[in-house]
């Protein structure tokens, strides 16, 4: 059952669905870690080496650096905190249903949305790195006749990011809610012992499967349609 709150103004109804509400409790938390960590840095001592959560934001910008250089190269490196906000979104949206709330990325308006984004930046950065006539040109590659399939090709790229995440999360939360209906049937008392080990798969194992999946194909995507820097 679709959960969320009614909003009344004047004669009309506004429904807020959950996934939005926990969306901004999402971004509400990273903006205000990102700024609690922003204050821990201003305050550390450069000659001491970075302990407690100052070590371990370093491990995961240090991560996210690799990632993005190993797969688009050193001179797009500065795609990397972009990608650092999306996985941390990603990872606390599908871990979310760790603590009863439904995943943000089970909604399609979510993951679509997300897609739409990877899929401008796609096309942006296509456009300055070849200019309006080389990316035009691109769909006629390798000859004319082949044009509307590429671009048919193109348009279906947002779509099957899209369904990819939010496939694999809402059949989790299907499968979940079936068997804590299950198991309620039978006993409570099976709920810990056989639905609660389940949540290491379906929301920690498969949600962080799901986010580097959803981060590394929109880095592919993104350096695929961009010029190399030495043809230029």
């Amino acid at each position: 059952m679709d959960t969320g709150i009614f909003i009344h103004l004047g004669n009309r109804e506004i429904w807020i669905h959950e996934s939005l509400i926990t969306s901004y409790v999402i971004l509400l938390l990273v903006t205000l870690g990102a700024l609690y960590i922003n204050h821990k840095i201003k305050k550390a001592n450069y000659k001491e080496e970075p302990k407690g959560i100052l070590l371990i934001t370093e491990l995961i910008v240090e991560a996210i650096d690799d990632l993005t250089r190993t797969n688009m190269g050193q001179h797009n490196l500065g795609f990397a905190p972009y990608f650092l906000s999306l996985t941390l979104f990603l990872a606390l949206a599908n871990l979310s249903g760790l603590l009863g709330f439904t995943p943000p990325t089970s909604d399609y308006n979510v993951t679509f949305s997300l897609a739409l984004v990877t899929f401008g930046m796609i096309h942006y950065f296509s456009i300055k790195s070849k200019g309006p006539g080389g990316y035009l040109k691109q769909y006629a590659e390798p000859m004319a006749f082949l044009t509307p399939m590429n671009i048919l090709g193109e348009l279906a790229n947002p779509i099957s990011l899209s369904f990819r995440l939010f496939g694999n999360v809402i059949s989790g939360v299907l499968v979940m809610s079936l068997i804590y209906a299950g198991l309620s049937m039978v006993s409570q008392w099976l709920v810990p012992v056989i639905a609660w080990p389940l949540h290491a798969y379906f929301d920690i194992f498969s949600g962080l499967l799901q986010t580097f999946i959803f981060v590394m194909l929109s880095m592919i995507y993104i350096q695929d349609d961009m010029a190399d820097p030495q043809d230029k």
